[in-house]
């Protein structure tokens, strides 16, 4: 009862300010909600080129995605109709609130090259080559990395599909997997550590079976990593099949936990839909820019809660971050 107060009391003072205007929405808009075309690339100027935000202003950005039902994605929502709370509490202000269907991307690619998916990797690399030839745009970068009990990054970030593609074909399975370990490793050298002028959205499309049969490090070892490097991980199971087995379920709880989303292609063939999904979703998701109550510089993990008031919609967003320590 007490979270729902909380949620309805913020979303009330939302309504006493109009919100910044929305930009470029896109696929299904509600009603009385006008959508405009997308495609075109960030002008100078442009909203989406947002100053990158730094720890010492204590703001949060927050990437979500809102779905109906049928899992169609929604956009042309404003700030006032969704609830947030942040440790527990409303945010003590918004900044912005924007739809960044052209926020520049930053994706890695991380395909599993461990023995155990040596008969569908060949799906997998066509599968990656034709998801970033769809979904980079000239102000985008990936890079591509596969991982056994090792990783093996065969190209830096770069705008060049055929680098990109060159480097997958360099990847050849073999071994035991570290999942764990290389997700770990991955977020920490590759994420963490990217340095930009304005902001972008970090994002990993990890394929693999979910097995782990190598890791020093935990599976919450690696989703706090993550977190920290405040990257979303969309997950493709290379488990064909009519049931889950443990590995998705770990897929499961990576995605969920970094904002991500699982996908479980029933064969092989379809690894494809997968990156086809994640590329719509990059594509049709909002930003928000907030100020945090009752703020520690501590280190500490702070839960986010965030919820859309229309019953009909479904929010998926990270579920927390590290508060940056003082220096």
């Amino acid at each position: 009862m007490a979270l729902a107060v909380a949620l309805s009391a913020w979303a009330q003072a939302q309504e006493t300010t109009p919100p910044p205007a929305s930009t470029q929405p896109q696929t299904t808009t509600p009603p009385a909600a006008s959508a405009t075309p997308d495609g075109q690339e960030p002008a100078q100027g442009d909203d989406s080129h947002v100053s990158t935000i730094k720890v010492v202003t204590n703001e949060v950005d927050l990437v979500f995605t809102v779905t109906d039902k049928r899992g169609h994605f929604v956009t042309g929502l404003q700030q006032q109709n969704f609830g947030l709370l942040d440790d527990g509490r409303p945010p003590a202000s918004v900044t912005r609130f924007l739809q960044q269907t052209n926020l520049p991307l930053r994706v890695g690619i991380m395909l599993d090259t461990s023995s155990s998916i040596r008969q569908r990797f060949s799906f997998e690399q066509e599968a990656a080559t034709d998801f970033l030839l769809q979904v980079l745009h000239p102000a985008d970068r990936a890079f591509v990395e596969g991982f056994d009990v090792n990783t093996d990054v065969t190209q830096n970030f770069t705008n060049r599909v055929d680098l990109l593609d060159s480097g997958i074909r360099k990847l050849r399975p073999g071994g035991g997997t570290a999942l764990f370990d290389s997700l770990y490793k991955t977020c920490r050298d590759e994420m963490l550590t990217l340095k930009q002028d304005y902001a972008v959205r970090k994002a990993v499309v990890m394929v693999s079976d979910g097995d782990d049969d190598y890791s020093r490090a935990l599976e919450s070892d690696a989703i706090k990593m993550c977190q920290r490097a405040e990257t979303i991980v969309y997950t493709i199971s290379t488990n064909v099949g009519p049931s889950k087995d443990k590995g998705d379920d770990v897929l499961q709880q990576i995605a969920d936990a970094t904002g991500g989303q699982a996908f479980y292609p029933t064969r092989i063939e379809d690894v494809a839909v997968g990156f086809h999904n994640i590329e719509e979703e990059l594509r049709s998701q909002y930003l928000l820019i907030y100020k945090p109550a009752n703020f520690k510089p501590d280190g500490a993990f702070r839960t986010i809660y965030l919820q859309s008031l229309d019953p009909r919609y479904n929010v998926r967003a990270k579920k927390g971050y590290f508060a940056p320590k003082a220096e």
